[in-house]
């Protein structure tokens, strides 16, 4: 018995826009399924539902609190039977007799709870830890009045994003790579699983860092320049079923891009990371010191190279700060960069040595005192700052980057 009725003179349906849990009560009295002493039962745990909730989200003694309490608990009930019964009412009603009406409002409030810690994006560097706490509450008050339509859209959309967050994890995990790492990184999960799929046509046994995503790329023109097709490419072997259409998604949006992958006359540094509609698509770990030696081998003046002709102070000190934390040494960060670069930092420590072998292999000899003056008087300053655990929000560490080095708008 689905959620609509018929007219008796016109057969058309009519729209009911009583709360499920109503219509479910009405019907199971209807038909027999739930009789008085049920009925009295649900009387009597009603109230006791609108206290608990109401001192949950607020206080049980303000009335708007507790009228406000009601329609949650009417629609978290509802959120339920709902969901459970997939709108049938018959079903709904079955549902309603056979468990107490507190335990399907619980029943409501987790489904909730499990949709909130759900990824809203695929992002490494923004994912949330997957269990429910006191901060995500005013998301639950919010939530605990929306429709079962409002939690399906979102269920969908995050049921997405989960998927393909977890297909990485998975596809990283087979090359020796923790979720730990790609938090680090701070790439997007299909970038992950995309070059996997372009691994899966190597022999590579590990995530590239540049140097070896650029020969990976180079193997592949190589292998595969005179084709005349597509690639072929296919699932990771062993990858779980509940991730493979989400993988299936993004193995098409390799193949999409294989022509442009396979042009010769787009260098790998011109079309992975400095063509817009590529930047972030692929993945490969940030590491700064392979990327250096790469760049050394490859061209000359390698401090020109590196500082870009730029060498102010606080260009200096946004290299040197890279260096030491092992990242991709840069002049200039962006706010977001700027932000992981403090996270990588404070879990994984800073080498000033390596700094200051940077500087001393690379820097002309003449300058090299003063820059590594330099460099000391801002690790003096700046340490206690971008190490504490007390700065969470990153305010402290980030006006400090914004003082003393590049840090752009």
């Amino acid at each position: 018995m689905k959620d609509t009725h018929p007219t008796a003179a016109s057969g058309m349906a009519l729209f009911d826009e009583r709360p499920f849990f109503e219509k479910a009560l009405a019907y199971g009295l209807q038909h027999g399924l739930i009789d008085e002493d049920k009925l009295a039962t649900i009387r009597a745990d009603g109230p006791k539902g609108m206290v608990q909730i109401a001192r949950y989200f607020g206080s049980e003694f303000l009335r708007p609190e507790l009228e406000k309490a009601k329609e949650r608990l009417v629609n978290l009930v509802s959120l339920n039977l709902q969901h459970a019964s997939h709108g049938d009412l018959q079903v709904a009603a079955q549902t309603l007799r056979e468990n107490s009406l507190l335990s399907r409002s619980k029943g409501g409030s987790d489904m909730l709870k499990a949709l909130i810690v759900m990824p809203q994006n695929t992002h490494f560097g923004m994912a949330d830890a997957r269990s429910f706490s006191d901060e995500h509450i005013p998301l639950l008050e919010r939530w605990s009045l929306k429709s079962y339509a409002d939690y399906q859209a979102e269920y969908a959309k995050r049921k997405h994003a989960a998927d393909v967050v977890d297909a990485a994890i998975w596809c990283a995990a087979q090359y020796d790579l923790d979720v730990d790492a790609l938090q680090d990184e701070g790439k997007d999960a299909e970038a992950v699983v995309r070059t996997a799929l372009l691994l899966g046509l190597s022999k590579r046994t590990d995530l590239p860092d540049w140097p070896a995503f650029n020969q990976l790329i180079a193997a592949l023109r190589k292998k595969y320049a005179n084709s005349g097709g597509l690639p072929p490419l296919v699932l990771p072997k062993g990858l779980p079923e509940l991730w493979q259409p989400a993988v299936e998604a993004l193995r098409q949006s390799v193949l999409a891009d294989w022509p442009r992958i396979m042009d010769a006359t787009a260098t790998p540094k011109k079309l992975f990371d400095q063509t817009p509609a590529f930047l972030g698509r692929y993945f490969w770990l940030e590491d700064g010191l392979a990327e250096l030696e790469d760049y050394e081998r490859s061209v000359s003046a390698t401090w020109a190279k590196t500082t870009g002709g730029h060498e102010d102070e606080g260009s200096l000190l946004t290299l040197l700060l890279c260096v030491a934390a092992g990242s991709a040494p840069k002049t200039v960060l962006t706010e977001k960069a700027a932000s992981t670069l403090v996270r990588k930092i404070r879990k994984s420590g800073l080498d000033s040595d390596a700094a200051v072998a940077f500087v001393r292999t690379h820097a002309p000899a003449q300058f090299q005192a003063d820059y590594l003056a330099m460099w000391e008087s801002f690790l003096e300053d700046a340490l206690p700052t971008l190490r504490s655990d007390a700065d969470y929000a990153l305010h402290d560490a980030l006006a400090l980057l914004r003082r003393e080095c590049n840090v752009a708008a």
